[in-house]
């Protein structure tokens, strides 16, 4: 069992319920804290209660869609460094290029299994 993600806080912003309970059972199997956020608006006032390690965001959400919270997120100076992770039922050149753009640090595509969810934190949190 691999002990690096006791208490790593990884917040999972989607408005799927499904997408928000898969990553949630995943990570806590491997000890994540995590705190989940049904949108943008919902995942920015929980950020700074809950200051996560890393945050994985739906693109296509209501009122604030995926790109929009990266932005907020990597404009805000206490959250800058902390890595965001986009979730995308499309695998497109563009979407990965938006994602960069405004300064998301990876890209998965849905669905994600429990391999590149991990993955993708174990490559950003030291």
């Amino acid at each position: 069992m691999d002990t690096s993600f006791d208490n790593l806080k990884v917040m999972v912003i989607d408005d799927s319920k499904t997408i928000r309970r898969t990553a949630e059972t995943l990570l806590k199997k491997v000890g994540c804290d995590v705190i989940t956020a049904t949108d943008g608006f919902d995942a920015l006032a929980k950020i700074a209660d809950s200051k996560p390690d890393i945050i994985f965001v739906d693109i296509m959400m209501p009122r604030l869609d995926g790109y929009q919270t990266c932005a907020l997120i990597k404009n805000n100076s206490a959250f800058k460094e902390t890595p965001v992770i986009m979730l995308s039922s499309k695998d497109g050149l563009f979407d990965k290029a938006k994602g960069r753009i405004v300064g998301s640090d990876q890209y998965l595509t849905k669905p994600f299994g429990k391999e590149e969810l991990l993955g993708a934190i174990r490559d950003y949190v030291k």
